[in-house]
């Protein structure tokens, strides 16, 4: 499979995805517009106790398998955080290890998802997706279903559609709550949770570790999946703007974290099982690379 253009490389992109549901005969749904307001709804809130190590991982469509190597290192190196904290994909692979799944786990679902297995037209909201599978995919395979649950605490961080407000969920539903955090501007229907509607954070605060800071946490690693837009190959110029929009909304959080990996895989983005193998081969030997500066990080 040819890799995709920055336009496309996302973790799921409207007319691709519609496309092929299309092809697979998958049926236009009215799901999608929800109100969650019971008493599983997400829900941002105060972590029981202070974190001292936390892990956040940024948001960056396919290039998010990267996340997926750096928690086989992680796992390998055997550190553990206090607290993980994710925007969009990040929020996604964050919350399955956070749930208490091994890397090793975690990278055989990576290998294994469809994209057209995350999303589902909806019908109520022309040319958008329902990220409802999304929520399904997380509660099958998460071993908890609720977040203050979890073994380790996680935040799934999304932006108010209203007043463009970034919130860290921290309790609820953990579907519902990753769905909101990966509901990607323009291409899915935002989530709504108590009347508000919800939406990826990649547009405000794609590396939030300002949110992992203010939740208390004393040391932070934080995993940027963003492109390495002063390594662009010839033909990548027309995706110049989008870059350096997205390297000066990273450029405060990193700053602000204690060890950044942003490893480096090639500019263009894809989804076949070669570049699967690729970028989480390239978040595994960037980490392993990083090994004494991460234990330090993690020592008592």
């Amino acid at each position: 499979m040819t890799a995709a253009r920055p336009g496309r490389r996302r973790l799921l992109v409207g007319g691709a995805v519609a496309t092929g549901l299309a092809a697979l005969g998958v049926g236009w749904g009215m799901a999608g517009d929800t109100d969650h307001d019971g008493p599983e709804a997400p829900a941002a809130a105060p972590l029981v106790r202070r974190p001292r190590v936390a892990w956040v991982f940024g948001s960056g469509g396919p290039r998010g398998f990267v996340h997926v190597g750096v928690l086989r290192a992680l796992d390998e190196l055997g550190l553990e955080p206090d607290l993980v904290v994710g925007a969009s994909v990040g929020a996604l692979v964050g919350a399955l290890r956070a749930s208490g799944l091994s890397a090793q786990r975690i990278e055989a679902l990576a290998m294994e998802v469809q994209p057209w297995r995350l999303a589902r037209p909806a019908w109520t909201w022309p040319k958008r997706l329902s990220g409802v599978p999304v929520a399904d995919w997380v509660r099958e395979h998460a071993p908890q279903p609720r977040l203050e649950r979890f073994p380790t605490p996680m935040v799934c961080v999304a932006q108010r559609v209203d007043d463009g407000e970034v919130v860290g969920f921290s309790r609820g539903d953990a579907g519902v709550a990753v769905q909101a955090a990966c509901a990607i501007d323009g291409q899915f229907v935002p989530v709504r949770i108590r009347g508000r509607r919800y939406a990826d954070a990649d547009l405000r605060m794609p590396l939030p570790v300002r949110v992992a800071r203010a939740l208390g946490a004393e040391r932070v690693l934080a995993v940027d999946a963003s492109a390495h837009e002063d390594r662009a190959p010839p033909g990548a110029e027309r995706y110049r703007e989008t870059d350096l929009l997205k390297r000066a909304l990273t450029r405060p959080d990193a700053e602000l974290a204690d060890v950044v990996l942003h490893p480096d895989f090639g500019y263009w983005a894809g989804s076949s099982r070669a570049y699967r193998e690729r970028v989480i081969s390239s978040g595994r030997e960037a980490t392993l690379a990083t090994a004494d500066r991460l234990r330090a990080l993690h020592a008592r």
